[in-house]
Parts: C-alpha cells; structure tokens; sequence
C-alpha cells in the first residue's frame, strides 16, 4: 500500500503526462523524488500536491520544475579518455562511408554535441556527416543551439580537449565576448537540434554512432530497456553506442546483438546477433 506522498507523487506525474506529454512514471524512485522534494522546496508549498494546479496553469513554474527534474550537468569533453578512444577506435571506421549519421542524445545544454563536431571536423568527417542533437527539454535546447557559454569554463574545456587529443589550439573554435565563449557558427552547419523524448518516442533511422552518456542511470530497468532496444533499432550493423561510465547493456534483451571496443569507456558495436525476448522471469 502507498503512503500519501507516493500517491501525491503519483497523481502529479500523472498530471503532467496528460497535460504534457513528458512521462517519468518510469524514472529511478530515488532520483526523481529528491528532485520533486528539490522543487517543492524552490516552491514555498508544504504538500507535493499544491504544486498541481500551478503545474497545469503556470508554464513559467512548469518550466522550473522541469529544470529540476532533469539533470543537466555537462562540459566540453567531459571524460577526455572516451573522446581519445572515440577518436581512435571508432573515428577509423566512420571514415569508410561517404555519409554517416549521429545521434547525440540527451545533450542538456549542448557542450557534447559541440566537443563531437570539433572532434568530426579535425577527423575530416564533418563535412559527410549529419548530427541529430536531442533532448526534452526546450530550455537546454535553446542553449545548446545559441552554442555560447560562460567564460570561466573556457580553462577546463580547453584542458578536456587537449587531453582528448585535439589536434589544434582550442581557442580556433570560438571567440571570446566579454563574460561568455561563442562557438563558431560553422559547427552548426550540419547538427539538427530537436525535441526528443526517450520514454515515449520513436526510432532514429539507420545511424553510424549514438551517444547516450549519463542519461539511463536515472530511469528504472523496464525503461532503460526500453531506450536501448530504441539505440538498438536506430543503428546500423556494425553501428557504435556509446554509454556512460555507469551505465551498463549486460542486463538488457539488447545485449547479445552488441559487442564491447572498449567496455570500461561503454562504447559497443552492433553486431547481427538477434535480441532475446523477455521471459517473466527476467
């Protein structure tokens, strides 16, 4: 039997798919209630259900508790060694095709996509590839196509590049204006930013490499699933999916069509093997 704040919980996020359309009934539990607790707290309401109505009402609140409910932690090259093996192991094979495609999920404010053009375009693969750049929410998206940031963290992006094995002096990709860092405009040329949800929607067709770092350790196992047999129909044979450090394929019905290249960095290869059905048991 639920206690009352899970039932509070329940009907709030009930409330926003059917509003909305964003559905994190599949969320990890811990996860998402200490970030409902974090917007309760933001909120100045005693009960998570007061927060309903101005969740149907209000989209400025919507959109505040929306930020609080993602995660939106990111940097230029974070995890330098993933990009120097990106670079190494899979960049080779990417430059057998005349076109490839890319799919960076869940880019947040946009500091991955931006890392993997600069990372095609020193490769010569910039010009023949098209990058879809996707996440849910509309706030970060805008960020990530403005492409400026703060210059504080021009130090350490700088840093993650050169240890990723950029091939040039970082500052070649962007300008400085006073506080904030713009990157070069011709990054975008060839990147789509648009609005995709993991939990509700559809494949990504016939795709080279997926990047999806950091995203699946906050959904619970039935939807992780569920977003890696997505990965698995959106790639091509022979295509690359690219996790997070903590994220793992080993208990999905995925996992025997995949290969490892380098499986502490969590950087597979789709291979032809079938996918298992999943048995009550599993």
């Amino acid at each position: 039997m639920m206690n009352n704040e899970e039932i509070e919980i329940k009907v709030l996020l009930n409330a926003i798919q059917l509003k909305y359309g964003y559905d994190f009934t599949q969320y990890a539990d811990a996860s998402l209630t200490r970030r409902i607790h974090k917007s309760l707290s933001d909120s100045g309401y005693k009960r998570i259900s007061e927060m309903i109505p101005p969740l149907l009402y209000d989209k400025d609140f919507f959109n505040s508790f929306l930020n609080n409910l993602t995660v939106n932690v990111t940097e230029m090259y974070r995890d330098p060694p993933f990009f120097r093996s990106i670079r190494e192991k899979v960049v080779p094979y990417l430059k057998t095709f005349p076109f490839i495609k890319v799919w960076s999920v869940g880019i947040a404010t946009g500091e991955e996509v931006y890392s993997l053009a600069i990372m095609l375009k020193e490769e010569g693969l910039y010009d023949k590839a098209l990058i879809y750049a996707t996440d849910f929410n509309d706030t970060v998206l805008e960020i990530a196509q403005k492409g400026i940031y703060p210059a504080q963290s021009i130090k350490t992006s700088t840093r993650n590049y050169q240890k990723s094995g950029g091939k040039h002096s970082f500052a070649t990709y962007y300008h400085a204006d006073y506080d904030s860092v713009i990157f070069d405009r011709a990054l975008k040329k060839n990147i789509v930013f648009a609005n995709h949800n993991l939990a509700t929607d559809g494949v990504f067709g016939e795709m080279n490499l997926i990047l999806c770092r950091n995203v699946l350790i906050y959904f619970n196992r039935a939807l992780q699933d569920r977003v890696l047999k997505l990965f698995h129909d959106s790639l091509r044979t022979n295509g690359f999916l690219c996790l997070g450090s903590r994220e793992s394929i080993d208990f999905s019905t995925v996992a025997p069509a995949f290969v490892p290249v380098k499986k502490r960095l969590r950087i597979f290869q789709k291979k032809k093997g079938q996918i298992k059905e999943l048995s009550d048991e599993s």
